[in-house]
């Protein structure tokens, strides 16, 4: 019961926060790219959306993903979460066309992406199978990373959130292959 209700702990925040959004312009301070006063978004755009249909159709998934990865994986999910935040927001940043970038998307995407790789990276069949149904419900995300007509659409916080969750999953795998720089055969 504890993964589903830190899920909706965080989506609560969430909602609050855009509450907040209402009353003050804090939905200004996402990620603009480039900008020293778009720094403060790496940390702040997930939390801030444009609208309640843009903070509504985060919240499902988010739900979702959130539980699945606290309840799969309890001792990676905080490093999951906020390395997706903070390197995906990094590289939206750093690469993205000139915006705001806000919106929960970029996590998303990190999420799925670390619950696919994840899975196969370990080799185990709970967590191929987890793998497989993560993919399978959210195969229809991967257009989401290719550029929108949609201006308003950050298809980079959806792109560079992927490869955080992408990197995050590799960097956390315990099943790493022995790498020597010099390979000796010894009989």
């Amino acid at each position: 019961m504890i993964p589903i209700k830190n899920s909706i702990t965080f989506v609560v925040f969430i909602y609050i926060v855009y509450g907040i959004s209402l009353f003050t312009p804090i939905a200004n301070y996402g990620i603009i790219p480039r900008s020293v006063n778009g720094l403060i978004g790496i940390i702040t755009s997930p939390f801030l959306h444009g609208g309640i249909s843009h903070l509504i159709s985060n919240t499902a998934p988010l739900i979702i993903l959130l539980t699945v990865l606290n309840y799969f994986y309890p001792k990676k999910s905080v490093s999951v979460i906020l390395f997706t935040i903070i390197v995906g927001g990094i590289l939206v940043w750093v690469f993205a066309r000139n915006g705001n970038h806000i919106g929960a998307s970029g996590l998303i995407y990190g999420l799925v992406a670390f619950l696919v790789v994840n899975g196969f990276l370990e080799k185990k069949f709970v967590p191929v199978l987890v793998s497989i149904a993560v993919a399978l419900a959210y195969w229809g995300l991967i257009w989401g990373i290719l550029p929108s007509l949609e201006s308003y659409i950050s298809w980079e916080g959806h792109l560079f959130g992927a490869i955080a969750g992408v990197l995050i999953a590799f960097m956390l795998n315990k099943n790493k292959p022995k790498s020597s720089f010099i390979k000796t055969n010894r009989r």
